[in-house]
């Protein structure tokens, strides 16, 4: 099976496992990041063929769509083995995965260009219009508040609490979309991001100022 074979067969693949998920973390979601990371992609150099392999399973086994346990190992594990021989591949995966996610801005750097073009893809999805929805998509899943004027901004100290933490959604702006742009590596995604953020930025203005509040 040849390198488009198995991104073909990969994609429809996780379009079968998440194209129910309502959390935000939905295939589209998916397509999305794959898009972004196509574009960003146009003006590096980097290993294309495992690039998007990242960025179709850089989600599949979140612990956000998995009741708080991170699953990655065992999904990548299901999804590749009938596509990939090697194992030691598909363990790099894996290994590779565990670094594109946020996780409270605590997660490890990396020197590998094709992880960070997938975290750059990742973050920009987090941001702006599609951000916004996919913020509050997730905050009810999780039957968060919406807004609660009286609580007040933690710092976490840990990955584990930035996981469990149960702030109202709006607060989550603070704890991560708004920091983004300043965490992006490509030159691209930077340029991406400027406008993403901007937009964010004009919504909590509005939001607050229709809540009563000065922003």
């Amino acid at each position: 099976m040849n390198e488009k074979e198995i991104l073909t067969k990969l994609k429809s693949n996780v379009y079968d496992l998440l194209k129910n998920e309502s959390t935000g973390h939905d295939y589209f979601h998916i397509q999305r990041v794959v898009n972004n990371a196509e574009k960003i992609m146009a003006h590096e150099t980097c290993n294309r063929f495992y690039t998007l392999l990242l960025a179709y399973l850089h989600d599949v086994g979140d612990y956000k769509i998995h009741d708080g346990i991170d699953k990655t190992r065992e999904v990548v594990t299901v999804l590749l083995s009938p596509l990939i021989a090697d194992q030691a591949f598909i363990q790099q995966v894996i290994d590779d995965i565990q670094l594109i996610g946020y996780q409270g801005g605590m997660n490890r750097s990396t020197e590998k260009i094709e992880i960070k073009i997938v975290q750059d893809a990742d973050r920009l999805d987090a941001m702006g219009a599609v951000g916004i929805a996919r913020t509050f998509a997730y905050g009810g899943s999780k039957n968060r508040l919406l807004y609660d004027p009286t609580y007040e901004a933690k710092n976490y100290e840990t990955i584990e609490e930035y996981k469990n933490s149960s702030a109202p959604t709006i607060q989550h702006f603070y704890d991560k979309l708004l920091k983004l742009k300043d965490l992006m590596h490509t030159e691209t995604a930077k340029a991406m991001a400027q406008e993403r953020h901007a937009f964010m930025e004009e919504f909590l203005k509005q939001f607050y100022q229709e809540c009563g509040e000065l922003a």
